[in-house]
């Protein structure tokens, strides 16, 4: 169970959403817990149909739980309709208005609320400062571009000053220069505005550039909740380790255990220290997997681990030597290219692998 660090803005407490019953019952969320603090860039990252939208869903309102309770600020909002929640939600589609322009869309909300003309003009005004969209808030839908109708609806979500703003894959529409440029942008709104974001993806570039924190979902249960880094550097699931990055799952035995760490050895002979997930029961003798990242790695003369090359790919940036080891194992070493070298290995060589101190990762199966 996750244990809140500080106060939660939002809480979901052994939170479970069955839909359809007997045979034909489908868990969507298994008992999870999760806190999220004021404030905060949460996002929940998972492959789809792994529950991460069922529970933004049951934030805002828009489902009920089977049982556990879902807080905020403290209270169980449980029963509580959409409409009266201090939460707003941004979904893929943007849903603007196409007949009102840029600044009544995002005026709309404060209208429904019944602000005054005054009111809702000058918080309008703010929002457009805020998305720097000052010079187009006359301007209609199908005048702008996506990025721009995607700012649009992020204003109209904020401009009730929502206590949450729930964020449904608002991205994936934007093709691949208009999105990193909006991750930049969300993130600098969220900071702007101190409103706790919590943001769906199943894209881990999204995850790792946005997030505060990271919650990995699959099947229903979170897997590991952290800080972007440590989801990075330290999965404690294989699942965790596969959906973020590329990784390499090498076989080992269990040498000694201390304080926290194991050392494990390797087919090759050798042994290395690794980190151990917290909660693994592991006993000296006993066979684990452990996660190496590509970039973690290089050739060396003395290396823990032995391989030969089977494929070299070329990306501009880096260099991707594919090798398998002498257990069998692949392994993808990942290579800088910060200059030209002349020493590069070719296909068939045998080569030495060494790793990098405090690189390697026992996970669970």
């Amino acid at each position: 169970m996750e244990q809140p660090t500080s106060r939660s803005d939002i809480e979901a407490r052994q939170l479970t959403k069955i839909f359809g019953s007997g045979e034909d019952a489908v868990t969507a969320l298994d008992a999870i817990d999760i806190h999220i603090p004021e404030n905060e860039f949460f996002t929940l990252l998972g492959p789809s149909g792994c529950g991460k939208t069922t529970l933004l869903r049951m934030i805002a309102g828009f489902e009920e739980p089977t049982s556990g309770a879902i807080l905020l600020g403290g209270s169980d909002i449980a029963g509580l309709p959409p409409n009266r929640r201090p939460v707003n939600t941004v979904f893929q589609s943007y849903a603007l208005f196409p007949h009102m322009t840029v600044a009544e869309n995002i005026g709309f909300g404060l209208r429904m609320l019944g602000k005054s003309r005054s009111e809702s003009a000058e918080t309008v005004a703010a929002m457009l400062k805020l998305v720097r969209m000052e010079e187009l808030a006359g301007r209609k839908p199908s005048q702008i571009s996506g990025g721009q109708q995607q700012r649009v609806a992020l204003a109209r979500a904020l401009a009730p000053q929502p206590r949450v703003l729930l964020l449904d894959e608002p991205l994936s529409a934007l093709d691949l220069k208009l999105r990193k440029e909006m991750q930049v942008e969300l993130k600098r709104l969220q900071a702007e505005t101190g409103i706790t974001f919590v943001f769906v993806t199943h894209d881990q570039e999204e995850a790792l550039t946005m997030s505060d924190r990271i919650a990995v979902m699959n099947k229903g249960r979170v897997l590991q909740v952290g800080a972007p880094r440590d989801i990075y550097s330290h999965p404690t699931e294989r699942f965790v380790a596969n959906f973020i990055g590329d990784t390499n799952f090498v076989s080992a035995r269990v040498e000694t255990i201390a304080d926290g760490k194991v050392e494990v050895r390797f087919a090759s002979g050798a042994t290395i220290a690794a980190s151990l997930p917290d909660a693994m029961s592991v006993s000296p003798g006993k066979d684990v997997t452990v996660v190496i990242r590509p970039e973690h790695a290089d050739m060396a003369p003395q290396g823990q681990l032995k391989g030969t090359i089977e494929n070299i790919i070329y990306f501009g940036t880096d260099t991707n030597f594919h090798l398998r080891l002498e257990n069998g194992d692949p392994f993808v070493l990942r290579r800088q290219n910060a200059a030209w070298r002349e020493d590069l290995p070719e296909i068939g060589a045998a080569v030495s692998i060494a790793i990098a101190e405090g690189a390697v990762q026992v996970v669970r199966e």
